[in-house]
């Protein structure tokens, strides 16, 4: 039984916890907070059975065999480090850190240390992507493919009074490609690897931060695009074409209705069920990473998930670096 200590009091900490309860293998140990009254209310909201507010000890503790890091995006790097220099196994929210070197240097730590870092990307270990990679074939050549989240944040409104928020803050490596743009373009890489070339645009608020953008992706034979924001919302479809048929995604956070269009006029409807998911609910797919994290720290080669989070960042760091030129 693997004994996980969460890092962070936010909402998506909440989830992920909730996630764990859901899952085989794996149990909420502590919960930690520099606050230490905020910790022990967090660990009574999430059932954990010890709080703690001292993250040495908390890393000293009998009884944490791993933890979950839920803190800002520019604030995962230290716990992230700390903990592989004591020996503890690491699973840290999307993006793991804001740049691919940064996460070079982590990854490097963890080989040494002999333990697990994992990077928790929920879209790509969703029963429902692992349909659209099973779908795929049928479609030909790929040739295009379009994703997209696009997802208004009720916190603009604070950034629009004037207040300084965290997920659009700059210097927390907040804004839209961070946030909701790594899941379509970890969507991507999955499926496609990693792009040769990469032209970006993006929108630029009040706070610094992109509030939304786009980028365009090739690669041989085939043509990709990403589109994301979180001061707007989009409600069309990601797909995948092929020269035999298109493959449309109604989610590419969480794919639960798919529809498979061939040249031939014949039409595939899907509907992806799993037992204690909620339609619409996309955060509760959170439990198939942490699924994931268990078989990785449990034997399973996690190679081509680091593979996978170096290459997402790679396309990141592109992206950022392409708009802002």
């Amino acid at each position: 039984m693997i004994r996980i200590a969460t890092i962070g009091t936010s909402m998506i900490t909440q989830m992920f916890a909730d996630a764990v309860t859901a899952t085989p293998g794996i149990e909420l140990s502590v919960a930690y907070s520099r606050d230490a009254e905020r910790a022990a209310e967090f660990a009574r909201t999430v059932g954990a059975p010890a709080s703690e507010s001292d993250l040495d000890l908390l890393l000293q503790r009998g009884d944490v065999d791993a933890v979950y890091v839920g803190t800002p995006n520019a604030a995962h790097a230290a716990p992230v480090r700390a903990a592989l220099k004591a020996g503890v196994h690491v699973f840290v929210e999307k993006p793991a850190v804001p740049t691919a070197a940064e996460f070079d240097q982590i990854a490097t730590e963890a080989d040494a240390a002999g333990v697990v870092l994992f990077e928790g990307m929920r879209n790509v270990y969703d029963p429902g992507f692992a349909r659209i990679r099973e779908l795929l074939p049928q479609l030909g050549v790929i040739r295009r493919a379009s994703f997209v989240y696009a997802k208004r944040s009720s916190r603009y409104d604070l950034v629009l009074a004037g207040e300084r928020v965290n997920i659009f803050d700059p210097a927390l490596a907040g804004g839209a490609v961070l946030d909701l743009g790594v899941y379509p373009i970890a969507a991507m890489v999955a499926l496609f690897g990693e792009p040769q070339s990469v032209a970006a645009m993006s929108v630029t608020i009040s706070s610094g931060a992109d509030g939304a953008g786009a980028a365009l992706l090739a690669y041989p034979g085939m043509v990709a695009d990403v589109s994301y924001s979180k001061i707007s919302t989009s409600h069309r479809m990601s797909e995948i074409e092929g020269e035999d048929g298109t493959l449309l995604i109604d989610q590419i956070s969480c794919p639960r209705k798919l529809s498979l269009r061939l040249r031939d006029g014949s039409v595939l409807d899907e509907t992806v069920e799993m037992d204690g998911v909620a339609p619409g609910n996309e955060l509760e797919n959170m439990r198939f990473e942490v699924a994931r994290f268990v078989e990785i720290v449990g034997g399973e080669s996690g190679a081509a998930d680091l593979a996978r989070t170096r290459a997402m960042l790679h396309v990141t760091d592109r992206i950022r670096a392409a708009a802002s030129a």
